[in-house]
């Protein structure tokens, strides 16, 4: 049960990792427009579930805690990650973000009936330096100018984007009796927000082809849709230790989809973390498996 719960957990990172190709094909829609179409669609499974067995909206009288959790995790990731990439170079603002994972695996050990173990650590600081490397490989392009106190802003946004959603996914599991249904809720605070934020802060641009509105039907109904329900899943009856470390692969798949797609070229900082990310999550599977054997 553990270990299902655990690879529907992890599905969520392999549809993570559509994230940027579907968001290069989607056009130039602004962040904040395109969090709060993403959303809607990403809620729409839920309602039609609300609809047909509408005995289960009863699952929506949830702590005021297990809400803030949800609507703070989700539309709060969002935000800090869209303000550190505004403000500070995109590749240590996304290094720095992507800091979550290794603070998951940290964390869980404050979880009950969780023990942080040295394998998962060293796991997770293996799978770190390999998305480290390539997101820093992945940075190129031209050089653009921040200033100083820019340059803090976007970095403290993006250490506040980590801490938000390891926060999440701890706290997700604390919540653990809170049932899944619920991410509906929090998808559609999130879109409702999202559209307020890009009323006041952007320009309205649309889609201009077929395509494009593919893509964000894509981003809609798997990173940034069905993903959710399915780490809500997992982060609460799986292995979120493991869920932590295996993280990591998101970047590695996410660029190597790119580079099926031709959105960026092969290098030796993919083949690099291809080996090291993976290297990481199996280190730590491999010590848990271990433990468990010879307990």
């Amino acid at each position: 049960m553990k270990l299902r719960a655990t690879m529907i957990g992890f599905s969520a990172c392999l549809m993570w990792a559509l994230l940027a190709l579907f968001t290069a094909a989607s056009g130039t829609m602004p962040p904040f427009q395109l969090n709060a179409v993403c959303f809607a669609i990403g809620a729409l499974p839920g309602i039609l579930l609300f609809i047909l067995k509408p005995e289960r909206l009863a699952n929506l009288r949830q702590p005021a805690g297990a809400w803030a959790t949800g609507i703070i995790g989700l539309f709060g990731y969002h935000f800090l990650y869209f303000t550190a990439l505004r403000n500070a170079p995109a590749a240590e603002a996304s290094m720095i973000a992507y800091l979550w994972p290794l603070f998951i695996v940290l964390g869980s050990a404050m979880l009950p009936g969780e023990k942080l173990r040295p394998v998962h650590v060293v796991g997770a600081l293996i799978g770190f330096a390999g998305a480290a490397l390539l997101v820093s490989g992945r940075a190129g392009g031209g050089a653009e100018e921040f200033s100083a106190s820019q340059r803090y802003m976007g970095y403290a946004a993006a250490l506040a984007c980590a801490f938000t959603w390891s926060g999440y996914s701890l706290l997700s599991r604390r919540y653990g009796n809170v049932p899944t249904d619920v991410v509906t809720a929090f998808c559609i605070a999130t879109s409702v927000l999202s559209a307020v934020c890009h009323l006041f802060l952007e320009t309205t641009v649309w889609p201009e082809s077929a395509g494009q509105w593919l893509a964000v039907a894509g981003l809609g109904i798997f990173p940034v849709g069905l993903a959710f329900y399915t780490w809500d899943y997992g982060v609460k009856n799986g292995d979120i230790q493991l869920l932590g470390v295996a993280s990591y692969a998101s970047p590695v798949l996410s660029t190597l989809a790119l580079i099926a797609a031709g959105f960026a070229e092969p290098s030796w900082q993919v083949l690099t973390a291809c080996l090291l990310v993976p290297g990481g999550a199996l280190l730590a599977v491999s010590g848990t498996l271990l433990k468990k054997k010879a307990a």
